[in-house]
């Protein structure tokens, strides 16, 4: 059996591994265009930050790796410009000879990424506008960073008044994963940033209210973030700075502009080969990665998958699922009966002493396809235990079915242990858990990792008391006319008042039920959701209709929460 694989990084190199560990006897080639086949794109930025010094570090497996321990033809350098599935055979074109060779095959795998979206706008041909893809695209950054204009060159390295080195500029494009690395990145290497997002937030997957604490946590750490405004034009200014005009008309000085607006599949291949493409633009496959034609399989970022929540079709530009993609495929074609369950798009991304992270469904996607049955909490634990030092809050919405408490969503925020959260909770929606698993998970713990009742446990019985009818909530749009008692202590009120409220103490509550309602609604709220939950169970038991406001005045203004001085 003769297997060509079409890419390699993430999809295509563990493909290739894969089945010649399954498979010593199959004829592999793998052809890449580029001058790696296997290396960590998604450290690209912190090269180019310096974080990680030397490209060798990027470079997880090299041709001449694939050649020796796998005996698998790795060829660099190498194009595949045309598929012919009728007889099963793709033209290869040498890069660097121009020589083109026609190669059979009995199984074909796709796997060519998704190059970054670089849109036809006036000037951004201009030399120090980048993307960030690939190794040679790190390399040229860092290159330019120190010998790009005369400033970047090194005017700081002279005597005298010369040795004050003006303040460098460098303009993001873009709000996603690479836009933030690299906006971090710059900051680290002593620019002052601008950020510019065309869209109403940065990291589209997280929910609005979620995204507005991390814009924040830039601009405290020195980002100019500007939302609801792309670029639109790019000039040269002397003496070779760039000038990036924007849709509304400001302009933005830079040493240099960074392009992170997205990445589109490469579906070039596939389209000429007849193969079936989404409505998104991905090529389409079954849950085993074939395509339209039984034949070529498909992996990667080019790839359209179902969404393992929703089931909806979905394009998810991540190494993990691209890695689990080209294992199957290379499953299937030795002859095992793998299947690719869908992704749920869980994802996490570091930023100066800050991360955000999320899995499943966001509760924006679940209004867009009108699924009605689901609610949300807001909690703020801390990553560990509160008496052992250094603990941190963590910043959580999680979202579960009404109808049987069905996992379907998280999102956290924080300064620690937001990944292990997330990682739990990712395996728990892959499961099918519901919150009443979350209740019982049994998690590691010892004070200077966790706490007793994990995050992960509190968000299950916090959710679990809302589906059992023993903390029915609220959510602060969801108020209108009702009554509002706030149950923190006077002292709070001059840190943070919310107009319109009454307040009476937890510990007074007791002793002044006389004042309150017993024909409205009383939303009861306090820092974070705990006292007013207390409250809450206190009201129900003496025939009070009452409602928990989720997350308490944390939920209502993250921003004071989480971006204290």
């Amino acid at each position: 059996m003769k297997v060509i694989i079409i890419g390699g990084v993430a999809g295509g190199a563990s493909c290739a591994a894969r089945l010649r560990r399954l498979d010593e006897n199959a004829e592999i080639v793998m052809a890449e265009r580029g001058p790696y086949v296997s290396y960590a794109n998604c450290g690209l930025p912190y090269h180019v930050g310096g974080v990680i010094p030397d490209e060798s570090e990027l470079l997880v497996a090299t041709a001449d790796t694939f050649r020796h321990q796998f005996a698998i033809d790795a060829r660099t350098r190498c194009e595949a410009v045309a598929i012919a599935p009728d007889r099963k055979t793709v033209d290869l074109k040498d890069l660097e000879t121009g020589e083109v060779t026609t190669e059979s095959y009995d199984k074909l795998v796709l796997s060519p990424g998704a190059p970054p979206i670089r849109p036809p706008l006036p000037g951004i041909d201009l030399p120090g506008i980048y993307s960030v893809r690939t190794v040679p695209d790190a390399r040229e950054i860092r290159q330019w960073l120190e010998k790009g204009t005369p400033f970047l060159a090194g005017m700081n390295r002279y005597s005298g008044i010369q040795a004050v080195r003006p303040k460098t500029r460098a303009v993001v494009v873009g709000g996603g994963f690479i836009g933030l690395e690299m906006a971090e990145n710059l900051a680290h290497r002593g620019f002052e940033v601008t950020l510019l997002e065309q869209g109403d937030q940065i990291l589209g997957p997280l929910d609005q209210e979620m995204a507005r604490v991390v814009e924040g946590y830039l601009e405290q750490h020195g980002v100019n973030v500007v939302l609801k405004d792309g670029a639109a034009e790019f000039r040269q200014s002397p003496p070779g700075a760039l000038e990036v005009h924007a849709q509304s008309g400001a302009m933005h000085p830079a040493d240099i502009v960074v392009l992170g607006i997205g990445v589109r599949p490469d579906t070039a291949l596939a389209k000429q080969a007849g193969l079936e493409i989404g409505a998104l633009g991905g090529i389409r496959t079954d849950e085993q990665m074939r395509t339209s034609e039984p034949d070529i399989f498909a992996v990667g970022d080019a790839v359209e998958v179902r969404d393992f929540v929703t089931g909806e079709w979905s394009l998810v530009a991540l190494a993990g699922p691209a890695n689990r993609q080209g294992r199957i495929a290379a499953d299937v074609i030795a002859g095992r009966d793998s299947r690719f369950r869908g992704t749920q798009g869980t994802a996490i991304i570091g930023l100066f002493d800050g991360t955000a992270a999320w899995t499943g469904a966001s509760e924006k996607t679940l209004k867009r396809i009108g699924d009605e049955d689901h609610e949300k909490i807001y909690i703020f634990p801390n990553s560990h235990a509160g008496y052992y030092p250094g603990a941190k809050p963590i910043a959580m919405k999680v979202l579960f079915r009404k109808s049987d408490g069905r996992l379907l969503g998280a999102q956290a925020l924080g300064e620690d242990g937001v990944d292990k959260r997330i990682s739990a909770l990712a395996g728990l929606v892959q499961m099918g858990a519901t919150v009443y698993d979350l209740e019982e998970s049994e998690l590691c713990y010892a004070p200077q990792f966790g706490s007793a009742k994990d995050p992960v446990n509190f968000a299950g019985m916090v959710a679990a008391d809302v589906l059992r009818g023993d903390m029915p909530i609220s959510h602060w749009h969801q108020i209108g006319e009702g009554f509002v008692l706030d149950v923190r202590e006077p002292f709070e009120l001059a840190v943070e008042n919310v107009e319109g409220t009454i307040n009476i103490p937890l510990g007074q509550l007791r002793d002044r039920l006389d004042e309150l309602p017993r024909d409205r609604t009383i939303y009861v709220f306090c820092r974070s959701g705990q006292r007013s939950y207390y409250a809450t169970r206190l009201l129900l038991q003496n025939g009070f209709e009452v409602k928990n406001m989720s997350g308490g005045v944390l939920s209502r203004t993250y921003a004071s929460f989480f971006l204290r001085e």
